[in-house]
This record gives structure tokens, C-alpha cells and sequence, in this order.
């Protein structure tokens, strides 16, 4: 084979599996962040966890094989067929996702329009040319065990992000309408929101229909806070607004809007990423903020 196919497929090996290396770990390290990106990506709601955890397992097991030169055909196999699979889901999926970002890569805001299916064909081009100059793939049994490696790190990584999940302790007070408010006594819901995200707005409109039992409920805005009080009356949900934004994220993770947090003197009792017909209507109510 010819020096130049060698170097060219090393070179798009090593690019590629970079690439998905860091994407997959990103999605495992931060499954609830990955979860709400697929959400608004059309992914059943139910489904989101889950998904977003096989596909960074995916995604890492895909990069790692990329880069070891015995397993390189193998890897760029599948990282193919997940390009591929991508792709079609987003053509199915086209005229409701058309000028949605999709964050499918930590440093890549890309969105969905032609240049999205051109920068995916060029990495399908990529790993192309990695497998088909590739040497041919050897121990099956050691290519199974990196993915029972990368299986259990994404396991014990949602293990530690659910437990931390769980209990949070909340900023003493934020600003509520211009006042202090303290956040350590009594139930609070928290709603983080983007006022020109319709998910949001829909999320927002289900909320109030709630019939909320003592509790105080806090909009905050993750972008133009000028447009969170029209955001508010548009929807009908009754609740004070903060623009503590950044305050809360040095305690609440996440990505994007809607995201919800149920607070109980304090702590953490709930979050939630699923805005939907059952959550978080019955976890809230599990949770005696609201009634029936």
C-alpha cells in the first residue's frame, strides 16, 4: 500500500477518534445535560437518560477502538454507521429540527440545515478513509473487554452524577422580584427557562394548571431576562422571577432550558429535565408540592 493511504488513514483515525472520544465522555460524564439536548433533539422524553448514556458509551468505545491501530478497521465501522444513523435521523426528524442547534460535540454549535449534513459527510469521508487502509482487526475478546471497560465507567459516572443530584444544598437567598428571599425554609420550585424556547413556553403553560400546595415558584431566566416577565403572563404560570442565574449554576448543573428543581428547606428533593404528560407533574406530586 502506498505511503501516502497509510498516513492518510492514521491521520483520519487519530482526528476522528479524538472527536468522538471527547463527545462520548462528554455525554457520559453529564447525562442530564445530554438527556435535555435530546430532548429538544424529538427523543422520547422517557427514553433520554438512557440514550444519552449508550450513545456516549458508543461514541467513546468508537473513538478508543479508532485509535489502536489492531481495532482501527473496527472502529471506523462503527463510527460510521453512527454518522449514518444520525444523519438519517435528523433528515427524518428535518423540518422540525431546521435551525435548532445541535450540540453533538462539546465545541461544535452547529445547526441543523445543509451545512450540518456536510459536516457530517465529511466525517463519514474520515472514517472512510480510516477503515478501508486500515490493517485488518484482530482480538475480538480485547475489542469486547475496552467496551465492558467504557460500559462500567459510564455506570459508575451516573451513579455519581444521580447521587449528587439528590440532596443539594441551595444558596442561603437569591433576589426574587427585586427582594431577598431565602431559599432554606419551605418548598420552593425552581424553573430555569429560556423565554424564546417554545418547549419552555410549553412546559410553562402545563405548570400552570398545577394546583401548587404552598410552595413558592421562581422563574429564572438562562437568556434575555427582559422578555421573562411577558414570558410569564404569555403562559399564565403565577411565579417570582430571579436573575441569579449564575449563583444557582454553581449548584444546579445543567445545560439548557426547561430545568426544574424541587427544594425542600434547602435541599434538593427532585430535578428535572422531562417536561412532558407525566413529569414533572406526578414526581411533583410524590412530592406534595402539588395536589391532584
Amino acid at each position: 500500500m502506498p505511503a501516502w493511504k497509510g498516513l492518510l488513514s492514521v491521520g483520519a483515525a487519530i482526528l476522528l477518534g479524538l472527536l468522538f472520544i471527547v463527545a462520548g465522555v462528554w455525554k457520559i460524564t453529564d447525562p442530564y445535560g445530554a438527556a435535555t439536548r435530546m430532548i429538544q433533539a424529538k427523543v422520547w422524553p422517557d427514553l433520554s437518560i438512557l440514550a444519552a448514556i449508550s450513545l456516549g458509551t458508543a461514541e467513546t468505545f468508537a473513538g478508543v477502538l479508532l485509535m489502536v491501530p489492531r481495532f482501527r478497521r473496527w472502529g471506523a465501522w462503527l463510527t460510521g454507521f453512527l454518522l449514518l444513523v444520525f444523519m438519517v435521523y435528523i433528515g427524518i426528524n428535518y423540518n422540525a429540527l431546521q435551525g435548532a442547534e445541535c450540540s453533538c460535540f462539546p465545541w461544535l454549535k452547529r445547526a441543523v440545515g445543509p451545512g450540518f449534513f456536510v459536516g457530517d459527510g465529511i466525517m463519514l469521508l474520515f472514517a472512510v478513509a480510516a477503515g478501508i487502509w486500515a490493517r485488518q482487526p484482530e482480538s475480538l475478546r480485547s475489542a469486547v473487554t475496552i467496551l465492558g471497560v467504557v460500559a462500567v465507567f459510564a455506570g459508575v459516572s451516573f451513579g455519581v452524577t444521580y447521587a449528587r443530584q439528590s440532596g443539594l444544598q441551595a444558596p442561603d437567598s437569591i433576589t426574587v422580584d427585586g427582594q431577598h428571599y431565602s431559599l432554606q425554609h419551605g418548598k420552593v420550585f425552581l424553573y430555569f427557562f429560556d423565554p424564546e424556547c417554545s418547549h419552555c413556553f410549553q412546559a410553562a403553560k402545563q405548570m400552570s394548571k398545577f394546583t401548587w400546595k404552598d410552595v413558592k415558584v421562581i422563574g429564572i431566566p438562562t437568556a434575555q431576562p427582559r422578555f421573562a416577565q411577558g414570558f410569564l403572563q404569555d403562559t399564565n404560570l403565577k411565579a417570582g422571577i430571579s436573575n441569579d442565574l449564575e449563583l444557582l449554576r454553581k449548584t444546579f448543573s445543567f445545560v439548557a432550558g426547561p430545568y426544574g428543581v424541587a427544594l425542600e428547606n434547602g435541599r434538593q428533593k427532585e430535578a428535572y429535565i422531562n417536561f412532558d404528560e407525566k413529569e414533572p407533574k406526578e414526581g411533583l406530586k410524590r412530592l406534595g408540592f402539588i395536589g391532584n
